[in-house]
């Protein structure tokens, strides 16, 4: 008797570094096949060689770059990881807001995201459960905000809670779970070398999550240790 060995699919945006590149690493590593995006330079991409990884350019800001890069991509599909984004500088003061990038930090971090689900949601749907992670940061906790600053960056996160709580109760139906995902304060580009938790122990952090993730507990705002964290 010859048994089918079903490899799961995961779909990685903003792979080319930092805690996106380190899913890759680590999916990879379980035996998962892997559509990886990068928005302009493979970077780290560029050190893997792997035959279940496939590395496509990826633009969440663009419906041509996300339709071509999702005909691509072999469903059906187990896993979505939104991980692409972008900071805002991190301003100090309100007279330092930039208009115009302020909505390009929101439609990456918030809408990028969206448009991702909406594009891949028929090759999520499927009789397998089907996790999204979105990675999310503490900083887009409205109750948490005490220090202010990084205006765009905290809306953006917030905005992307809230497409995520809303959109869960429709995906419910397709079988279809969402993680709001804080990776932490990681040691990466945006985070700093001072942050106290390395790429590899937010990205096992994440996965273990994902691995008590229902359509129960869909829509959870939660820290890569388990922590249930605050609107």
């Amino acid at each position: 008797m010859h048994y089918v060995v079903i490899m799961p699919t995961a779909v990685v945006t903003g792979a080319n570094r930092g805690i996106g590149n380190e899913w890759v690493n680590q999916l990879l590593e379980m035996g998962w096949i892997v559509y990886a995006g990068y928005r302009k330079n493979m970077d780290k991409l560029e050190n893997f060689a792997n035959p279940n990884l496939f590395i496509n350019q990826l633009d969440v800001q663009s419906f041509e770059s996300i339709n071509k890069f999702c005909s691509l991509v072999d469903g059906p599909i187990d896993l979505l990881v939104n991980n692409a984004g972008v900071g805002d500088g991190r301003w100090q003061k309100l007279e330092e807001i930039d208009d115009k990038w302020s909505l390009d930090v929101i439609d990456i971090n918030a809408l990028g995201p969206v448009r991702m689900v909406q594009a891949l949601y028929e090759k999520m749907s499927h009789d397998r459960l089907t996790k999204v992670a979105m990675i999310s940061s503490l900083m887009g906790s409205i109750d948490d905000c005490k220090s202010g600053r990084s205006y765009a960056y905290r809306a953006s996160k917030s905005a992307l809670n809230m497409f995520t709580a809303a959109m869960k109760k429709e995906a419910l139906e397709k079988n279809i779970t969402f993680a709001i995902l804080h990776p932490g304060w990681v040691k990466t580009d945006m985070g700093g070398s001072m942050a106290p938790v390395s790429m590899s122990e937010s990205v096992v952090g994440m996965m273990n999550v994902l691995d008590s993730q229902t359509l129960e507990n869909s829509g959870r705002f939660i820290q890569f240790d388990g922590e249930i964290l605050p609107w």
